[in-house]
């Protein structure tokens, strides 16, 4: 008995020094669908890192304040548009899908928004998309909030 809880106090530490138990806040991890992900809370360095380094496919999660509500996207799936700018003053694209997830109303230019979703590179500061769930259950869902409202 006292040689098997020795084998798994040492399993367990060996799996701890690889970083497999931890969550670094700022680490990535690949998940299932092969998309990188930040730990709850990215911050608005890590989101400036991912723009410097011109990073695609990253689930990230921030706040930003609305700064201009743009026209819906309607060339195939429908997405509702608007720009976040963050503490940072980095600017953001939300491109929120509303043929699966619920429109974001009301909102208005200086609202606060929490967003979760996946950060795609591009030359103004980088998109957000994937902020709601996925209906085929194969991809981490996001999220935007706003106020106690949130819309997934």
């Amino acid at each position: 008995m006292m040689i098997i809880a020795g084998l798994v106090v040492a399993a367990l530490l060996v799996w701890a020094l690889a970083g497999q138990g931890q969550d670094r806040g700022g680490g990535s991890n690949e998940t299932a669908a092969g998309v990188e992900t930040f730990g709850l809370g990215s911050t608005d360095a890590e989101l400036a890192r991912l723009f410097e380094t011109q990073q695609d496919n990253t689930y990230v999660t921030g706040t930003g304040i609305v700064e201009r509500i743009l026209s819906d996207d309607t060339e195939g799936n429908r997405h509702q548009r608007f720009i976040l700018r963050l503490a940072s003053g980095q600017t953001l694209l939300v491109a929120h899908n509303i043929d699966i997830a619920p429109r974001v109303e009301p909102l208005a230019a200086g609202d606060m928004v929490h967003f979760a979703g996946v950060y795609e590179f591009n030359e103004e500061g980088g998109v957000i998309h994937w902020t709601h769930h996925d209906p085929a259950g194969r991809h981490r869902g996001g999220y935007l909030r706003v106020g106690d409202k949130e819309f997934s």
